[in-house]
């Protein structure tokens, strides 16, 4: 048991989700400790310097924050003793590297509406559920029911905040149920052609995926028996990514390679021209948004946010979404989790550039090709912080 992993975070956790199923399908031994648990705030807390979660401390002791990092340890682990992945989450070929960074990016991001509106507002049939596991993750077994309910209080105020600021709000509900119908419904018709978003084995995409699906849509239980009952290949999915296995018995034929550079399906064409309804507007406003914040901090310190609160927000801004104006969060994540996926285009040979241009042509989604802020987001000790102008070093 020394030789575990241990893995900070939690089943109602959405974040958390993403690791667990790479930890899983990789066969890396590990415990899971809630963050309620004492080391977290002792030895944890004081080294990424929030309550945040999923936090991976290696054998060695090592301490790692956040989700893309914490599987890029894994996936680019390079020592003389170390063993490579099962399942390896980094395809080969530049395209399909692209493309899993983009779900990866779109999948972690665009979903958080559905995550957090079908959690917090069916509370006949979720609520004493998601006390339960609230409790059982920041609290003591023999807690009693006060400090239970002072907790999950607590807990709900600061994620009803959270829901605003990804645009939950009256107008939007109705909008947000039917694009979530639409996603599940175009799910459908890719897995029932491919095991994971790729082909036969998961990769980036897949867990950016699971950690929007899992702990709120699959088991919370309103959107849980939506999911089962309007999309059982996509409730199959998640099984399928939360254990060991492959899981394939519906999928008889499969082997573990990834779709061809010259054979990516209609149906996940879809997918892409749904993201680009649902996330482009959003990303491209925020961008926008970012460099005007930046423009008006030039004597901003390379390795600094420029922020008082440790959260990467940098404002709220207004955007057009699916006829409607919804205002959401600048968060510097998600232009860091846009970086990854414009890396790994530059990374690509000329001629996958080419295929990876006239495909993002061909779905709605060129723009994001080049859009950039002024500055990259690094992360430094655990935190988002901004690099050099990019403007004075071309």
């Amino acid at each position: 048991m020394k030789d575990n992993y241990i893995l900070y975070g939690s089943a109602p956790s959405w974040a958390t989700a993403k690791v667990r199923s790479y930890m899983r399908k990789q066969c890396i031994p590990f415990v899971e400790r809630p963050p309620g648990d004492p080391r977290f705030a002792e030895k944890i807390m004081p080294v990424v310097m929030r309550n945040i979660m999923p936090v991976l401390e290696t054998p060695d002791g090592t301490i790692i924050q956040d989700t893309a990092d914490i599987i890029d340890y894994f996936e680019h682990k390079t020592g003389t003793n170390d063993e490579k992945v099962l399942l390896p989450a980094t395809p080969e070929s530049g395209l399909i590297r692209a493309l899993t960074h983009f779900f990866d990016m779109c999948c972690y991001d665009a979903l958080l509406r559905p995550v957090l509106y079908f959690r917090w507002n069916f509370p006949d049939d979720n609520l004493e559920y998601v006390k339960n596991e609230f409790s059982s993750t920041y609290l003591p077994p023999d807690a009693d029911e006060k400090a239970k309910e002072q907790m999950f209080e607590w807990a709900r105020t600061v994620t009803a905040s959270f829901a605003k600021n990804v645009g939950v709000n009256a107008e939007s509900i109705p909008l947000i149920e039917a694009s979530y119908s639409e996603l599940l419904q175009l799910l459908v018709e890719h897995f029932k052609g491919q095991p994971y978003l790729l082909g036969g084995r998961p990769t980036y995409g897949d867990y950016g995926l699971i950690a929007s699906l899992y702990a709120h849509l699959y088991r919370d239980p309103y959107p849980a028996k939506l999911m089962r009952q309007q999309a059982p290949e996509v409730a199959r999915w998640v099984e399928r990514m939360s254990g060991p296995g492959q899981y394939l018995w519906d999928h008889p034929d499969s082997t573990e390679d990834l779709i061809a550079d010259n054979a990516v399906p209609d149906t996940l064409k879809n997918l892409m021209r749904y993201f680009a309804e649902e996330y482009l507007p959003e990303i491209t406003a925020h961008a926008i948004f970012a460099n005007d914040w930046l423009d008006a901090r030039p004597e901003l310190e390379p390795g600094t946010s420029g922020l008082v609160h440790l959260t990467g927000v940098l404002g709220r801004n207004e955007f057009d979404w699916r006829g409607i104006k919804l205002k959401t969060s600048v968060r510097m994540y998600n232009f860091y989790m846009l970086q990854r996926f414009q890396d790994s285009v530059e990374a690509a040979s000329e001629s996958e550039q080419q295929a990876i241009q006239l495909l993002f042509e061909e779905t709605g989604l060129s723009p994001l090709l080049k859009l950039k802020t002024h500055r990259r987001v690094e992360r430094e000790k655990h935190l988002e912080v901004w690099g050099a102008d990019l403007r004075s070093v071309q």
